[in-house]
């Protein structure tokens, strides 16, 4: 009982702007999800592109040396490039998602959370991009001749 009045079982008591804050928390947290859904499929479309690359390139590699025709030379390159370059576009959206979404937030209240995920997205993007960059001008590894 709060001043003589008697409040329904699970109604909230506490104040106002904390329910809104721990909202507001709930509402970033949400967005980081979210980008880190973003995140796991734009890793998983890099990881699956270059793998496709390195796999089909060794393939062809191995048909040419039998001497038996190959029907199309840059074909593992291209399906790379293309799910690298899917891979990227997905942390780009998802990143630029997630900056809309914390920028109308941070209009309207505090926010003091980290933004770990978001570096995240900004590293593996790099990174699929120098990957995409490598692929396509077949930059040699170090140590191969």
């Amino acid at each position: 009982m709060t001043n003589g009045v008697k409040r329904p079982a699970g109604e909230r008591t506490e104040p106002a702007d904390e329910r809104t804050a721990m909202a507001v928390d709930r509402t970033v947290m949400a967005a980081d999800r979210s980008l880190m859904a973003w995140v796991r499929t734009g890793l998983s479309l890099i990881s699956f592109g270059f793998t496709i690359y390195k796999f089909l390139d060794q393939t062809r590699e191995q048909i040419m040396a039998t001497g038996a025709p190959v029907s199309s030379v840059s074909s593992p390159r291209i399906i790379g490039l293309f799910m690298i370059g899917v891979g990227i576009l997905s942390l780009v959206l998802g990143t630029l998602e997630n900056t809309m979404t914390m920028r109308v937030l941070r209009r309207r209240y505090t926010i003091t959370h980290s933004r770990y995920a978001l570096f995240m997205a900004v590293v593996l993007t790099i990174f699929g991009f120098v990957l995409f960059l490598g692929i396509l001008f077949r930059f040699q590894s170090i140590g191969s001749s």
